[in-house]
């Protein structure tokens, strides 16, 4: 018997190649991207962090006797030695003032403050929001919530402060009780808006403020417990899809013109 003949096997089909590879300027353009949001934030960091060094120290130096600097007895300066007398000082008026007689300046010196004009307002608002963020009593921005905003079903981070204060709840509708909360705007967290919101609408999220604060600059792009790689690949990428986004509207050809007649 013959065998019948199979049909030829066909071959497997090679993956077409990139019809446009990258050429050497687009692979520098990326990685140069790469490197620049890699390095980046660690600059600007030690560079903020060199400038409040030398900040505190160009404050605290002329407080400081000739005789104690560094520089007198060394052939250059010492960056960080104001810092450390800040330190020691702030940590010396602490305990004085936790004791009889440091209270009793402490509120001397208050009272002479009250009693200014323009000085007192200042004074009383800055201590406010001094205790409040260094007191370790309070509650303002250790919680991050979602608040429906800027219309029903669009979401945004909040971060949840303390209740409105008594003269303040008694004019807001409704018997539900409110919370006080800042919604931060992108990319800058530094600005945004203030507002009452019942408690029943806010929806309290399991992240840290500093978590929500990268999330709120990086505009979603670097998601909180994501992986520091990950976060890295997917700023080149948008920063790369954003440069092949204006390249091929420069190339676009433009639209032709009806001929007037």
């Amino acid at each position: 018997m013959n065998r019948e003949e199979l049909p030829p096997t066909a071959p497997l089909e090679e993956p077409l190649p990139d019809a446009h590879p990258p050429g050497l300027m687009a692979r520098f353009r990326n990685y140069f991207l790469t490197g620049l949001i890699v390095a980046g934030p660690v600059a600007i960091t030690l560079y903020l962090t060199w400038w409040f060094v030398n900040w505190v120290d160009n404050l605290v130096r002329p407080f400081v006797p000739t005789v104690y600097r560094p520089e007198t007895y060394l052939p250059f300066g010492l960056p960080g030695s104001g810092l450390i007398v800040a330190v020691i000082a702030l940590t010396l008026l602490g305990f004085l003032t936790a004791n009889l007689i440091g209270r009793t300046l402490v509120d001397l010196g208050e009272r002479l403050l009250g009693r200014m004009p323009v000085v007192r307002a200042i004074y009383r608002g800055l201590k406010q929001v001094f205790e409040t963020l260094f007191s370790g009593k309070g509650s303002s921005f250790r919680k991050v919530g979602l608040v429906e905003f800027p219309s029903p079903g669009m979401w945004s981070i909040v971060l949840i402060s303390q209740s409105p204060s008594a003269n303040v709840a008694s004019q807001l509708p409704g018997q539900e009780e409110h919370i006080s909360v800042f919604l931060p705007c992108a990319p800058n967290p530094t600005t945004g808006f203030f507002f009452y919101v019942p408690k029943s609408k806010i929806i309290e999220v399991d992240m840290t403020t500093e978590d929500a604060a990268t999330l709120i600059m990086s505009a979603g792009v670097v998601q909180p417990g994501s992986d520091p790689q990950k976060r890295n690949a997917a700023l080149a990428g948008m920063a790369n899809a954003a440069r092949v986004a204006n390249s091929a509207a420069g190339l676009k050809p433009a639209p032709a013109k009806a001929k007037v007649e």
